[in-house]
């Protein structure tokens, strides 16, 4: 049975398919990105505000920029405008804007653009005006408000956190100090691997209808189209045609993945509109036979439903917060650029390459385009890009100098045209990607008059030893990004501005759980790396780790890592000091994940259970700086031979933070709006049993160490009056897994100084 999208359907839907969605916002810009059916003239209008927001005041900026024609329905555009000095944009202020849509001299306005004949109003907004808003970043660090969040995937399970953000901005739309400033989301926004049925049977049609035609697909020799791939059914072409490692441990995980460059497109509509949805799946006994896959896509397709009911607060919520990204492996595959041996194996395979190529491209158009705006001004290689990426669609896929522009500009690397296999080039001691001088970069720096984020690019700038087998853990950061992505940049800001606290974006964990490392250096020792993601946590490499804290240490004495990846969410405060000198600092490490994404060994570890079995101690390593190197030692140890510290050149120590006693949200009287009527039948059902289901009661769910339900963090400080060191709080959603369902919160509180009773 055939998803039915045809050029009717899609004439039928609204003119924006998907956004608005605030992009980079600062004081001198602000971007919008969206997603239209037909091209036009795009206009952006940016207002202050009266009355906290209540009412539009005069314009303040104003710009235009046409869409790009990616497909015959598909047409984007990351619209920027720039302010001049009079009209810096300020915090403390609430600020709205307005999108204005030009087809043949013909104007249609933002609130007739969302809605069509076939689809019922749309609110994009909190007040009457109906005008998106946004508030900058205080001029005070203790009124930072930051939400970061990361790993959604529709079908996941448990019900979807990303719409809680919706019902915090609600409750202070009016409140320019207290509303969140900025969303950071830190790593597989989109799966392209692990994608239900579902899903697939959708993405595919859509995709090819956005596009107006089916590209081909390089499979053992032949061309297939994706319609020839259908759901269910590609396990075997992903692993042994395209070289993925996904389906290795478990094929059910590809048998669905994604592989052309529609299916990628569309997936990320899908993912924050619900505008391309279809109203109703077929019944699994429409679309399969065997009686576990019938019972496997209804169990999906209940999944998706209650994903797509709370749409409408998601796609809310990205109009009116500044949206920052960047990606982590699922965004293209499970373990993308992992190791070397994954890079030999995928881009070495014609299918695998094409696979990366499609959905790097699809990140760049939906977010990388309005993570680096200046990328993509007038003769810069994001402006080329689009325009290559025109071409190949307007060619159906055929003009090969298009292809080979935009995997020039995406940095792919060249092919040795011998062996097929992607070139790698030394960098000291290791071998990195191949990449051409125009290439975009995916790393950057957000920038307030009171905070700094520096976001990492941790998957195309791998460092992969050259004296090691393949599998061997890589460097995230090879020295040559080392020094673009950090060390350049925190100097430049150091000589800048005052700024004493940095946020670092690493989409994977610097420091994990004890029992992870264990896990990852048993399967490291099995050479079994692609089952548990083994080199993608820092710690697994100490070389490159000891790099990482000298260099952050160098410059900063506070710094805060936004992570995510691992599907449960923690604190953990690393205290450092020099041995020879009095220099102290101090990082916390703030993780969240996943949005969308829990497991039952998170649902485990969430409870009082994993500090019963495993609780976390502290930790204590001692390294030095030339070369990078650093050794964990035991509280034993340092008890018998405090001589270790001298011999070092610095040491450091790790403590996992507790989380607070759980609170019930003010937000949980938004509950209806987040909970489909059908899924509150069926949690009704077991009302009865509460009393005897004790693990799930409160109690027992009120663990200690990491919350591993689905959840959304909310990050802000705490500074007593005059005092430069305070302390900063993650504040996790989360839905109770008691009746009646709750949105609650889990409180870790970590001071931003050294632990000096711990050095």
């Amino acid at each position: 049975m055939k998803y039915q999208v045809g050029d009717e359907f899609l004439q039928e839907l609204p003119l924006i398919l998907g956004g608005p969605i605030l992009k980079h916002t600062e004081p001198e810009s602000v971007t919008v990105w969206v997603a239209l059916k037909q091209s036009c003239h795009v206009e952006l209008k940016v207002y202050d505000t009266t009355n906290d927001g209540e009412a539009l005041g005069n314009c303040l900026l104003e710009g235009e920029r046409s869409t790009v024609a990616l497909g015959k329905y598909l047409h984007v555009v990351s619209i920027t405008v720039r302010s001049k000095v009079e009209h810096r944009l300020t915090g403390g202020r609430i600020y709205a804007y307005d999108l204005q849509f030009i087809v043949a001299d013909q104007t249609t306005q933002m609130q007739q653009a969302l809605c069509s004949n076939s689809s019922p109003p749309v609110s994009i907004s909190y007040f009457d005006h109906q005008k998106p808003t946004f508030a900058l970043p205080p001029k005070h660090f203790q009124d930072l408000q930051i939400v970061h969040a990361s790993c959604r995937k529709p079908h996941g399970h448990g019900f979807d956190a990303l719409p809680i953000l919706d019902s915090i901005i609600q409750a202070s739309a009016n409140q320019p100090q207290h509303r969140p400033h900025q969303l950071f989301l830190t790593g597989d926004q989109i799966y392209g691997d692990d994608v239900a049925d579902p899903s697939l049977w959708v993405a595919t049609t859509l995709g090819d209808a956005l596009l107006g035609w089916e590209e081909q697909l390089p499979v053992n020799g032949v061309y297939c189209t994706p319609q020839q791939l259908p759901p269910g059914e590609r396990a075997d072409v992903a692993t042994n045609q395209a070289g993925l490692t996904a389906g290795l441990h478990n094929a059910e995980k590809v048998n669905s993945h994604l592989f052309s460059l529609g299916e990628y497109y569309a997936t990320y509509l899908l993912a924050w509109s619900p505008v391309c949805w279809p109203t109703a799946f077929p019944q699994g006994h429409q679309v399969r036979r065997d009686r576990h896959a019938i019972k496997k896509w209804n169990r999906e397709v209940q999944h998706l439903r209650q994903f797509i009911y709370t749409l409408w607060k998601v796609r809310r919520a990205l109009a009116n917060i500044p949206m920052y990204s960047i990606f982590d492996d699922h965004d293209v595959s499970d373990d993308w650029n992992l190791n070397q041996a994954w890079c030999l194996r995928v881009l070495g395979h014609p299918l695998g390459r094409r696979i990366v190529q499609n959905a790097l491209l699809a990140y760049t158009v939906f977010q990388g385009w309005g993570n680096t705006p200046e990328q993509f001004t007038k003769g810069k290689a994001g402006e080329k890009l689009l325009a290559a990426a025109q071409i190949w669609s307007a060619s159906q896929g055929t003009d090969a100098k298009a292809d080979e522009a935009i995997a020039r500009y995406l940095g792919m690397p060249a092919s040795d045209p011998h062996t097929d296999l992607p070139i790698l080039v030394r960098d000291g001691s290791v071998f990195i990607l191949d990449r051409h001088p125009e290439a975009l970069t995916w790393n950057y720096i957000v920038r307030s008059d009171c905070h700094e984020v520096i976001v990492l690019d941790t998957r195309t700038w791998r460092g992969y030893p050259a004296d090691q087998k393949p599998i061997a853990p890589p460097m995230l950061l090879c020295s040559k990004a080392f020094e673009q992505q950090l060390l350049l940049p925190l100097q430049q800001v150091t000589e800048q501005t005052q700024i004493q606290t940095t946020f670092v974006i690493a989409p994977t964990n610097v420091f994990g759980l004890q029992v992870i490392d264990w896990i990852h250096h048993w399967h490291l020792q099995q050479e079994k790396v692609f089952s548990t993601d083994v080199g993608d946590a820092w710690n697994i490499n100490v070389e490159a780790l000891a790099k990482f804290l000298t260099t952050l240490f160098e410059v900063r004495q506070q710094v805060i890592i936004l992570s995510g990846d691992i599907h449960y969410s923690s604190v953990a405060h690393l205290s450092y000091a020099r041995t020879h000198s009095k220099l102290q600092s101090v990082l916390v490490q703030l993780t969240a994940s996943a949005l969308k994404n829990e497991e039952i060994l998170t649902r485990l570890i969430h409870t009082r259970l994993k500090d019963w079995l495993l609780p976390e101690k502290v930790r204590h390593w001692i390294g030095w700086i030339e070369p990078p190197n650093m050794v964990e030692i035991s509280e034993k140890q340092l008890q018998h031979n405090r001589q270790l510290l001298t011999n070092s050149e610095w040491h450091c120590v790790l403590e996992w933070i507790p989380r607070n006693s759980v609170q019930t949200s003010i937000y949980t009287a938004d509950i209806l709006s987040l909970k489909a009527p059908w899924k509150r039948t069926e949690n009704a059902k077991w009302k009865w049993l509460q009393p005897l289901i004790f693990w799930k009661s409160c109690w027992f769910q009120d663990g200690r160490e990491v919350v591993g339900l689905n959840n959304l963090a909310v990050v802000h400080f705490e500074f007593a009056d005059g005092s430069s060191s305070g302390k900063v709080m993650q504040d996790l959603y989360w839905f109770s897994s008691w009746h009646p369902t709750q949105i609650v919160y889990s409180r870790f509180e970590s001071q931003l100084t050294p632990n000096q009773s711990l050095l």
